[in-house]
């Protein structure tokens, strides 16, 4: 089921992991490799893919576009893995506030925006918003669009951790939904819930090609709260997830898991068995550091490179290029404008 186009420069030696064609164990150790490069802060590094993180399973990884979003300290990029053969997305999520300050509003926000098209579905405004109504839309929308024509029909995996995976969610399902992109697959790590049971439905069945990675007693996951008392109300995963989790018996570590979990989105055997209270599980995944480089990442760092193009506006957000924008061939559903209301300058930063 998940799976990247096969590629003859890079060999998967699953084994004993890869027990379901539900989940790919490889795929997630390099997916959770660009989640976590993606929460860096020197654009410079990210855009040639020389930063500290951008090595081991990723090494090679060829950046198209960077979207950088000041205003609501937001960053994605968008490139190719020769290996995967596949246009990898990655979001990193807000820095701006604490990861507790963070946690403490999710407790409280509540579902207030019906989804397009869908009245019973509802979402978390916020997460939708960081997607829907920042600069990274028209820039992933139009780097993606670049790619298939430069590289043809591959996958595209959209990828990142705790909001970051959020953001990551609807901008899979806006590929599949208003770009008619059929080949969208989605893994997150450490993702909160992101709508109602309503939303998990259709979100399945539209982008069906989707993991998220669970760890221990994370805490995130657990956010916003589910009750089961309120199905209609109540915030509800999609499928499908993988909760990672240290086997014990009695008392003694035996193994580390990956236990694969129903398609209720909401197995209660899996993450929602245990107390999510842990911001240590949040930040450390497959052995891989998510936490951000320094505590004010929205200090973006950026040089002024003549090599590169760059696309800024007025509030100072901006995208970074390595090679000119060309003329899509990839058609939208829908009647939104997909370009950026940027002028191209050199970046002064």
């Amino acid at each position: 089921m998940f799976r990247a186009a096969a590629a003859p420069c890079r060999e998967f030696r699953i084994g004993q992991h890869d027990n379901s064609d539900v989940y790919n164990h490889t795929l997630a150790t390099i997916l959770v490799e660009y989640a976590s490069a993606v929460q860096l802060s020197d654009s410079n590094a990210l855009i040639t893919w020389t930063c500290s993180r951008c090595k081991d399973l990723t090494e090679g990884f060829q950046v198209i576009e960077l979207i950088v979003d000041i205003q609501n300290c937001l960053q994605s990029f968008v490139g190719i893995d020769h290996g995967l053969n596949a246009i990898i997305i990655a979001f990193r999520g807000t820095q701006k506030l604490s990861i507790r300050n963070w946690i403490e509003d999710l407790l409280w926000k509540q579902l207030d925006l019906n989804y397009p098209d869908m009245p019973d579905a509802m979402v978390h405004h916020g997460f939708y918003a960081a997607y829907h109504n920042t600069t990274l839309r028209p820039g992933i929308v139009s780097a993606v669009q670049r790619a298939k024509e430069l590289y043809g029909d591959i996958p595209v995996i959209a990828t990142g951790h705790s909001m970051g995976g959020a953001i990551a969610s609807f901008c899979a399902l806006d590929l599949a939904i208003n770009f008619g992109i059929h080949n969208v697959q989605l893994m997150t790590f450490g993702q909160p819930r992101v709508g109602n049971a309503a939303f998990a439905s259709y979100f399945s069945k539209h982008v069906y090609h989707t993991i998220r990675v669970t760890n221990g007693h994370d805490i995130v996951p657990h956010l916003p709260p589910f009750y089961s008392y309120f199905p209609h109300k109540t915030y509800h995963h999609f499928p499908r997830e993988v909760w990672i989790h240290n086997s014990r018996v009695s008392g003694t570590f035996v193994s580390m898991v990956e236990k694969i979990c129903d398609e209720s989105g909401e197995d209660p055997s899996c993450s929602r068995s245990v107390t999510g209270n842990s911001i240590t599980d949040h930040l450390r995944y497959m052995g891989v550091d998510m936490r951000a480089d320094s505590s004010d990442s929205c200090g973006i760092v950026f040089y002024k490179d003549e090599k590169l193009h760059c696309y800024e506006d007025l509030a100072g957000n901006f995208v970074v290029s390595k090679r000119p924008i060309i003329s899509s061939v990839v058609q939208t559903t829908t009647d939104v404008d997909v370009s950026a209301d940027i002028e191209e300058e050199h970046c002064s930063r």
